[in-house]
């Protein structure tokens, strides 16, 4: 059955992956975005826009739309630290204003995007959606008090809702990748080595307890990620708020990373090697059993080369479209 659906942040890097996702799926698509970290350019054809703050969705939100996808939040794990109240205020205080006009316009399915970062230093992995969360930075901590408020939303108000809890998302689709600014993730750094914009890539740590020494995460393909999101769709059940980890279940090193771009580049990627860096665990890898049973999702683009390769397309092309969480 086709639907309509908004999805926030859909001027974003996940979020125009999913709306793109939507409409190849045959569905109506309304972006909201403030484009305070997006691009207009972004916004997949085919999708309407509406420039706007996630505070203000009142205005849009009206009893045709089936569902709200839900993007829109700031990211930056260093800025949370050096500006809590921006967090706190967009994060948590925006999306208390959707499921407010949510809750006004009839509208009772959500998919949220949340992160890994709700669950901080993990004692052990691959980390489960039953292990305890502790997050290390106000970005995580905002993240998480929004899932606690999706569950109260849900048991009072019978939304139905799907937290999703990604890893490391990396790689591109089509005209939709990866250029934050500022950029923070390892597979764009190092490939903006390739490209000349940087002179070397930091490692951070080369003495972890890992087989090369290095730090190992777990990168799921943003492509996997979206089709995931669409999966959520079909599985919300009214009054439950289920959570699901997205990951690929194994993880690769930074090392590997390194030499995965110089074989997709052709570039020799110099590497300096730096001090750890605090709070940074050795492993962290996902379970992603629970998004297998409920969702029915498993990842169809599991290798380190191919979201290599989608990510330096993507960065050769300099495309501009996409950015934000």
């Amino acid at each position: 059955m086709m639907g309509k659906y908004l999805v926030t942040g859909g001027a974003g890097y996940v979020g125009s992956v999913v709306a793109q996702h939507l409409l190849e799926a045959g569905h109506e698509v309304a972006v909201l975005d403030n484009l305070s970290t997006g691009f207009r350019a972004g916004v997949p054809a085919g999708a309407a826009f509406l420039e706007g703050d996630i505070r203000d969705a009142a205005k849009w939100l009206d009893g045709s739309y089936d569902a709200v996808l839900h993007f829109a939040a700031f990211s930056q794990v260093g800025e949370s630290v050096a500006k809590p109240e921006k967090y706190w205020e967009n994060n948590v205080g925006g999306t208390m204003a959707l499921l407010a006009a949510m809750r006004a316009a009839d509208v009772r399915t959500l998919v949220f995007s949340s992160t890994a970062a709700t669950y901080g230093e993990p004692a052990h992995t691959p980390i489960t959606e039953t292990d305890p969360t502790a997050p290390t930075s106000p970005y995580g901590a905002t993240k998480l008090a929004v899932d606690h408020m999706i569950g109260g939303e849900a048991a009072a108000h019978g939304l139905a809702a799907v937290s999703l809890r990604y890893f490391n998302v990396a790689g591109a689709y089509g005209s939709c990748g990866e250029r934050h600014d500022p950029e923070s993730h390892l597979i764009p750094l190092v490939l903006q080595v390739a490209q000349g914009k940087r002179e070397a890539i930091s490692v951070y740590g080369d003495d972890y307890p890992t087989p090369d020494g290095t730090c190992v995460r777990d990168y799921i393909h943003v492509a996997d990620l979206a089709e995931a999101h669409l999966l959520a769709l079909d599985a919300a059940t009214p009054g439950e708020h289920l959570i699901c980890n997205l990951g690929n279940g194994s993880g690769f090193s930074v090392r590997e990373v390194i030499e995965t771009a110089r074989a997709v580049t052709g570039h020799p990627i110099p590497e300096v090697t730096a001090p750890r860096r605090p709070g940074d665990p050795a492993v962290l890898v996902a379970s992603a059993r629970t998004a297998r049973t409920r969702l029915g999702w498993d990842p169809r683009r599991p290798d380190l080369r191919t979201i290599v390769a989608d990510a330096w397309n993507f960065a050769q092309a300099g495309a501009s479209g996409a950015s934000g969480d």
